[in-house]
């Protein structure tokens, strides 16, 4: 009997081990798919004129010029999300851990509308800050698109530093209390410092997602093949560039759309290395 046990615990060991090493290797073949057909398709395209030139004569149909346009306006659209995202979720996340960290029923109540959030297709925020944009009368521009954004990433990086603050030592908190420390100084002292390299990756973590995601802007941000030089004016994205250039009839601006595809690949690319780098990081 002992030893029918032991095959079977054997067998279920090996065929666990099977399936782990399936999947990893599922996941590794479909991410080598994505990489070589965007680059196959796109690294011939990309030149410097692609990504130091804005489109001219139109995005749809113009042959000359590049993606200067969307790579700006990405990066102001996520840096500007991201900025105040880390206003509004970095004080609640203090707030979960340190003046309701007693609170469980609260919490659990907190963490699963957050997750709840989480999950709320990046179409739907944009429906939402479409209707409020209307309701408000404003239209189509940069600020439209960095208040979208906001709304989609403020969940992501909440939750992820309130987990980079869960791994913060109780005992620092006993300690401080302590020596006389009220909870905002330990919130603004003691847990920043220690959760420093964690907070970073929660915000490292939101940017990707924000530079990255089409669906929440397609229209609020709107499009144009100039760079803003307002929070009133639209503004292209790489996202959308891809998203209406590829379906022209012009090879050129395919080609541009091919180019970003490998431009935002990079970039997400590098924003994740650095978010896993700086997660290793002690603080």
């Amino acid at each position: 009997m002992n030893s029918l046990r032991k095959f079977i615990r054997q067998f279920e060991e090996r065929v666990a081990l099977r399936i782990m090493q399936l999947s990893f290797a599922l996941i590794v073949l479909v991410l080598g798919a994505i990489l070589f057909t965007v680059l196959s398709k796109g690294l011939p395209s990309v030149t410097w004129e692609i990504i130091s030139q804005p489109p001219q004569g139109g995005y749809h149909f113009g042959g000359d010029g590049g993606i200067l346009n969307a790579i700006v306006g990405s990066l102001a659209l996520a840096l500007g999300a991201a900025l105040l995202a880390f206003l509004v979720s970095l004080p609640v996340a203090l707030l979960m851990n340190i003046h309701l960290a007693n609170r469980k029923k609260t919490l659990l109540g907190v963490r699963f509308v957050l997750d709840v959030l989480w999950g709320v297709p990046s179409i739907v925020y944009g429906a939402f800050a479409f209707t409020l944009m209307i309701y408000l009368g404003f239209r189509a521009s940069l600020l439209a698109g960095i208040v979208t954004v906001t709304f989609l990433i403020i969940p992501i990086m909440l939750r992820a530093m309130d987990e980079a603050l869960q791994g913060v030592p109780k005992a620092l908190m006993e300690a401080s209390t302590a020596l006389g420390a009220t909870k905002t100084q330990i919130a603004w002292t003691v847990y920043l410092r220690s959760a420093a390299p964690g907070l970073i990756t929660a915000v490292m973590l939101a940017f990707g997602r924000g530079i990255g995601d089409a669906a929440s802007v397609l229209f609020t941000a709107g499009y144009t093949d100039y760079i803003p030089t307002s929070l009133g004016q639209p503004v292209a994205t790489l996202p959308l560039a891809i998203f209406f250039q590829l379906g022209s009839p012009v090879p050129e601006v395919r080609e541009r759309a091919y180019a970003a595809a490998v431009v935002l690949t990079f970039l997400i690319l590098i924003i994740s290395l650095t978010s896993r780098r700086l997660s290793r990081v002690k603080s």
